[in-house]
């Protein structure tokens, strides 16, 4: 393949590119018409996994902000995540996370936990923005910012597709931590989510004291 071609092919990837971004941003450029200067979008990460923390997170980008390579951490590598988590984080007006931990999941059930991570999320965010996206969650408490509910959100509104990058990197590097602690359970591997690995050292080993006593009892009892 020639430079020319090589060169062809490089500028059609980025406009494919743009055109994805500007895809990914319509909900934003809709509620901009509106008059909302400032969206901010919600995700979570960890609402399965039978160990840890749920995280949420609130990112507020720019106005007319695309950031190359954003899409639904689900469907990013893990390297991937990492670059864009600390680009995001430094494009963003604000971000913010809420953390809620395995007992906390345990007292008030994963959906009201949900919740509440996401309105800390929105709480420490130093910006506040004129609307909020969430990924699928009715009856968050916003601040009252007002917000809209979008099924499957993390692949429809670039904002909320930050977010669930920054929530799923920042739970893995929580978990990878909290993994050092308890090597037999291969937490590293599969972040607290029920693999049968995990499901086989909770029988042979226990519950530690970071795992959902809730989400565990069919294995222990």
């Amino acid at each position: 393949m020639t430079a020319e071609e090589k060169e062809e092919k490089k500028k059609i990837r980025e406009v494919k590119e743009h055109e994805r971004l500007i895809e990914l941003s319509k909900f934003e450029r809709e509620y901009n018409e509106k008059g909302f200067e400032l969206i901010g979008g919600i995700d979570e990460a960890g609402r399965g996994p039978l160990f840890g923390p749920v995280v949420a997170a609130c990112v507020v980008l720019p106005k007319g902000c695309l950031i190359e390579g954003v899409n639904d951490s689900k469907k990013l590598s893990e390297k991937k995540r990492e670059a864009l988590f600390d680009e995001i984080k430094e494009k963003a007006v604000a971000w913010g996370v809420g953390i809620v931990d395995n007992n906390t999941i345990d007292e008030i059930n994963i959906l009201e936990a949900t919740r509440k991570a996401m309105h800390e999320a929105v709480a420490n965010l130093q910006v506040k923005p004129d609307y909020i996206f969430i990924d699928a969650e009715k009856h968050v408490d916003t601040c009252n910012i007002p917000y809209l509910p979008i099924i499957k959100g993390d692949a429809l509104s670039i904002n909320i597709a930050c977010a669930s990058i920054i929530a799923k990197v920042t739970r893995d590097r929580m978990v990878d931590e909290m993994a050092l602690k308890y090597p037999e359970y291969g937490i590293e591997k599969h972040k607290g989510y029920g693999t049968k690995t995990h499901i086989d050292a909770i029988k042979k080993y226990g519950l530690t004291p970071e795992h959902r006593k809730s989400f565990c009892s069919k294995f222990i009892y």
